[in-house]
């Protein structure tokens, strides 16, 4: 298990945005698919307080629930680029 999780609905430009950061980074993580429907993604709304994707985790950084595409970007290349 990769110690980075993103939250994700197949086929969102703001997630494939960070996946496409992740993958130029060459950074493992794990992929959990949310529910299409907002009032189905407990999981997502459990970690981040809300049901909008795409949301990472990082354990190895103690990051928990980041939100917004463009902040997850820059987080990412801040951290491990």
């Amino acid at each position: 298990m990769a110690d980075i999780t993103l939250y994700e609905l197949p086929g969102c430009p703001y997630c494939a945005k960070v996946r496409s950061k992740l993958d130029d980074l060459e950074l493992e993580y794990d992929v959990i698919e949310v529910p299409r429907s907002h009032g189905d993604r407990t999981e997502v709304e459990n970690v981040s307080g809300q049901t909008g994707v795409p949301v990472i985790n990082d354990e190895a950084n103690g990051v928990e629930g980041m939100n917004e595409s463009d902040d997850i970007v820059e987080y990412l290349e801040e951290t491990y680029a």
